[in-house]
Order: structure tokens, then sequence, then C-alpha cells
């Protein structure tokens, strides 16, 4: 019996999508994180940023949109010099600690999970490993709202996450949001697309179901969602709100 057979006609549960995936495979972790983040940057682009110049004062622990100033944590740093990736927690900059809490928080996840990316203080840059790959994944994984920004500077760029914004940018997508987000997602970035579908319909707060190797996510109206195997991962093959 494949796959697809045990799921037809089988309804999610609440459980959570870290309950069903290998933590410790870089792949499936990011492919968790990555529609959650998305939504929320897109967000916090028309509720937060609006396109307005930036000030950050790390050692208020502060940073600054025009006039509206939010908390910040460090994540971490992309150095042009060295090409590399440094984490916050590595802490070069002698932060106060209330200021690396998130980055921390990776590092104990790194350990837990025996996850290399977020456990190794520093590495060299590449599509899959860079500021906004690993911001992504350290603001998906809080238990806190948060949304990255970069902050380029001479020798690099800073990435940080900025908190207690307004709850409008922690807001769920629409159907065409869902699918546009969707679509845009899996072409910019390698990932396990049943495990980005489910997990963003999760935190969506967007009920779903199967029926064979398609996924029916019930907005306002139906949107399926087509799968098909492609070695040890899933792919989408359509996107319509019109069973194919």
């Amino acid at each position: 019996m494949g796959f697809f057979d045990k799921l037809k006609k089988t309804e999610n549960t609440e459980k959570d999508i870290f309950d069903t995936i290998n933590k410790s495979d870089w792949l499936q972790v990011f492919s968790a994180c990555l529609g959650k983040a998305m939504v929320i940057q897109n967000n916090a682009g028309k509720y937060v940023v609006k396109d307005r110049n930036w000030n950050v004062d790390f050692g208020q622990g502060y940073i600054a949109f025009g006039e509206d100033k939010y908390p910040v944590q460090f994540i971490g740093s992309e150095s042009n010099s060295s090409n590399s990736w440094m984490w916050g927690w590595n802490n070069i900059n002698n932060f106060p600690p209330q200021l690396i809490t998130l980055a921390n928080e990776m590092l104990d996840k790194g350990e837990e999970w025996s996850l290399n990316p977020l456990r190794v203080p520093q590495f060299d840059l590449n599509d899959i490993f860079n500021g906004h790959t690993l911001s992504i994944v350290a603001c998906g994984l809080s238990k806190d709202n948060y949304f990255y920004y970069r902050g380029p500077h001479g020798g690099g760029a800073v990435f940080m996450a900025v908190g207690n914004v307004p709850q409008e940018v922690f807001q769920p997508a629409n159907i065409s949001e869902f699918a546009n987000l969707t679509v845009q997602c899996i072409q910019q970035y390698p990932v396990d697309h049943k495990i980005f579908t489910e997990s963003l319909l999760q935190w969506n707060r967007t009920k779903y179901d199967w029926d064979g190797d398609t996924l029916v996510a019930h907005f306002g109206q139906d949107l399926y969602i087509s799968f098909e195997q492609s070695g040890d991962y899933y792919r989408i093959t359509g996107i319509n709100t019109k069973r194919g």
C-alpha cells in the first residue's frame, strides 16, 4: 500500500507538523517553517516596515521603522569578506543575554535535534544556508511571534527578529494569497512540497483533508492541490479551485 493509499479520504488532525517530520533533516525543518514565515514577512512589509527607513540600537534593544520602535533580537550576521554566516549565539559582539535569546534557542534546538546548521557557529554562505533561510527557520521555530529583518551594512548584513508588532502581521492567508505564495515558494526554494503545504495550512488554521493524491484545503471555497512522489519527497503537480 502506497503513501497516498493510506491517506485516501482521511481528515487532518491537530497533530503538530514537527511531530511527524525528521527534525535532524534540514530540508524537512525548513519546509515546515517556510510558508508561515513568508506569510508573516509579507504582512510585516505592509503593516510595519512600509518602505520606511530603519535604525537599530542594539544597546537599547530596539529597531525603529520611521518613528515606530520595536524590541529586537540579534539572530546572526553575514560577512562579505569571508562569505560566511555567524550565529548570534556565538556572541563575538558581547551583546547582553536578552538580545540573543532567540539565537540561543536555536543552538538548543540544534543540539536537541542534531541539526548542524543550528549548532555550528560559522559556515560558508550558499543558496541553501544563508541569512534569509536561517532566519526563516529561527522565526519559524520560535514560540514567540517574530518577523525577521535584514539590515545591510558596509561589511555584510545583520539579521534581526522583530517582536511586539501588530497582530495583523500574523493574520492568516486567504485562498488567493495562499495559492500565490505556495507557487512562489516552491519555485524559489528546494522544499518537500507536502510538508510545506500541510505546515502552512496548520499554521493558517485552514482545515483540509486528503482524497488519494489530492489535498483539499477548505477556505471559503475548496482549493485542490495535487501531489506526486519524487524520490523520497513529494511535489505539487497542480493547484486549482476546481478538481482536476
